[in-house]
């Protein structure tokens, strides 16, 4: 017998599950859910560190959800109060896919999750070739967060270079924590990212913030005014936003950049190489 009542910790196993047409047997979710709307009439039962547990245990779930390490302690006592509890530690685009098929196998819907997991890489792949077309492929700065710098985790890392960027921390991608990502103002600065796009976790970012700090100001995304902001919902999340939404912003917004730079910056910027180091 599959699970029935389902408890999702975080974003992304509620938006398959819908997905798969599995949403009606989602009943508690995070408070930080957004996708799909209706998912959001949903109990609340967790922020991404912290849960409800006797909301959760007056809900009766077959089955919790959870995401990576971060969300250990709170499996943990779920486990100790007698819950099955599954938890996913997905951190790149290929774990992801991975993720899709292996909750539709835990519902009983193998056949849909590969279907809907075989489209996404269609998408992939599609998007991939339109940046293959593009005339070359700009340096991208994605933040994280702002105090501290952190730059991007793997998985979006991954979805910047499909969509025709190059990451200027290549180095940091595989590390799983954010504390392990963090760079200086002055590490972007010497690498004079062309694009700038930040992400901050429960808040807007602050372009004008961005383009202020010290010493920034002959950084080529700040001179030319190429500082964007993807919301975090479609791209910090490791589920199907980001495999769709966040990485059709991401080829947007690197294509628009690549098209508006005058030619001779072009030239400059091949002669100084991919990395972007002086």
């Amino acid at each position: 017998m599959y699970p029935s009542r389902i408890v999702c910790l975080t974003e992304e196993t509620t938006e398959t599950l819908y997905l798969l047409g599995e949403g009606d047997r989602v009943v508690g979710v995070s408070g930080y859910t957004i996708r799909p709307p209706e998912a959001r009439k949903k109990p609340r039962v967790s922020a991404f560190l912290n849960a409800r547990f006797p909301k959760i245990e007056a809900l009766s779930p077959d089955l919790v959800l959870g995401f990576s390490d971060l969300q250990a302690e709170i499996a943990a006592e779920l486990i100790r109060r007698g819950y099955p509890v599954m938890v996913f530690n997905q951190r790149s685009v290929a774990e992801i896919l991975s993720m899709i098929r292996v909750l539709g196998g835990v519902v009983g819907r193998a056949d849909r999750a590969n279907e809907l997991a075989s489209r996404f890489e269609l998408e992939i792949d599609a998007i991939r070739a339109a940046a293959a077309r593009l005339p070359r492929r700009p340096r991208v700065f994605f933040e994280e967060w702002d105090n501290p710098l952190i730059s991007g985790i793997r998985w979006v890392e991954e979805l910047v270079e499909i969509a025709g960027g190059d990451p200027i921390f290549p180095e940091l991608r595989r590390a799983k924590l954010g504390r392990d990502r963090i760079v200086t103002p002055e590490d972007v600065v010497r690498r004079d990212p062309e694009v700038i796009i930040g992400s901050w976790c429960g808040k807007p970012v602050r372009k004008d913030r961005i383009a202020s700090r010290v010493g920034w100001s002959d950084v080529a995304a700040v001179r030319d005014g190429h500082i964007y902001e993807i919301k975090s919902a479609y791209i910090l999340q490791p589920g199907p936003a980001a495999l769709s939404e966040g990485l059709r912003q991401l080829h947007e917004i690197i294509a628009k950049v690549v098209y508006s730079l005058p030619h001779e910056h072009c030239e400059s910027s091949h002669l100084r190489g991919a990395s972007g180091r002086p």
